[in-house]
């Protein structure tokens, strides 16, 4: 389907008439973030501690626990069948980001990673429900995900479009039943997002308008809705769960409803994992397609820089996983 995201929603309209090069530029390798104390605060810095963040280690050991989570949640039982559908899409790889971005910004507020793993579980079931369903012939009629045979190819489309359900409702008694040590109020809070993210002002809605401007000509701010609600929406509840669950203020909620990064921006249906050239098959409509590679890649230089922004508000040690996430979403190159 589209292919580009733009994390989390978007607080006022982009201008995408006027992309000006006097923005910063990130690069796209970022493996660390390097804190040097004594550095002067000046427009868009912070003076950071003494401290080296190894980006790609914390990667590789947040991944590691949501793996072993996930794997916990959906053990091998009666009906086989759809518990193998269920774990052959869920336990398919991946970098395991919206879970990362709920726990980074659990940590953020100052919450454990335990409060958090319940509900970043519960959300990446939801993007691995929304993954086999994108897949199926009535949708996207994709034949690969992630170098494996979609859901669908590998047990047929009537086990997958259930599988897809099953992992849907098991998010949210996921939540409902393995959270521990975080008020009532908090966890309805957390599920009442969950909930608005994939629903039909959310992920659905996306989805909706994705699958009817297919062959058809779409603008800017078309294209743009149609990123911020099937692919931005889930990532926002990620980030705004986090903080939820893990104490975060009223203050500190609403900066991650404002998070905005942008991810996949330029990347072909190759790097995402999906069948080569169907994009182009398909004349779906992308960001490099309606503006360029270079204006592409200003647009998300912008919305990292505005991202990041808002992370100045907060601890820069604390803030630094998703510093690299932010950049890891918008310059990833696979």
């Amino acid at each position: 389907m589209i292919r580009a995201s733009t994390c989390f929603p978007i607080p006022k309209q982009h201008d995408f008439s006027k992309f000006k090069a006097t923005h910063k530029t990130f690069s796209p390798t970022i493996q660390s973030v390097q804190c040097n104390k004594g550095v002067l605060m000046t427009e868009n810095q912070q003076v950071f501690k003494e401290t080296l963040f190894q980006f790609e280690d914390y990667m590789v050991h947040k991944a590691k626990r949501v793996n072993e989570a996930l794997d916990e949640a959906v053990p091998l039982r009666h009906p086989l069948k759809i518990h193998e559908a269920m774990r052959y899409s869920l336990l398919a790889g991946g970098k395991r980001v919206r879970p990362m971005l709920c726990i980074a910004s659990c940590e953020l507020v100052g919450g454990d990673e335990s409060v958090a793993l319940p509900v970043a579980c519960a959300i990446e079931m939801i993007h691995t429900m929304s993954l086999i369903h994108d897949d199926l012939p009535c949708m996207d009629d994709d034949d690969y995900r992630r170098g494996k045979l979609t859901n669908h190819k590998a047990f047929g489309e009537e086990t997958a479009l259930l599988a897809g359900d099953a992992l849907l409702f098991l998010a949210f008694e996921h939540v409902a039943t393995r959270t521990a040590g975080v008020s009532p109020e908090r966890v309805v809070r957390a599920v009442a997002e969950m909930s608005a993210a994939v629903g039909s002002e959310g992920l659905v809605a996306g989805q909706v308008l994705d699958v009817a401007s297919e062959g058809q000509e779409v603008d800017l701010r078309e294209l743009e809705y149609i990123h911020v609600h099937k692919t931005s929406k889930l990532l926002e509840a990620a980030v705004v769960c986090g903080a939820i669950m893990g104490g975060g203020e009223t203050v500190d909620v609403e900066r991650m409803h404002r998070l905005i990064v942008s991810s996949d921006v330029t990347k072909s249906s190759e790097e995402l994992g999906k069948t080569a050239g169907k994009d182009l098959k398909t004349k779906k409509a992308t960001y490099p397609r309606l503006m360029g590679i270079e204006k592409a890649r200003e647009f998300a230089d912008i919305l990292v820089a505005e991202a990041k922004g808002e992370l100045s508000h907060f601890d820069s040690s604390k803030a630094a996983p998703l510093h690299g996430l932010a950049d890891y979403i918008a310059y990833r190159q696979n």
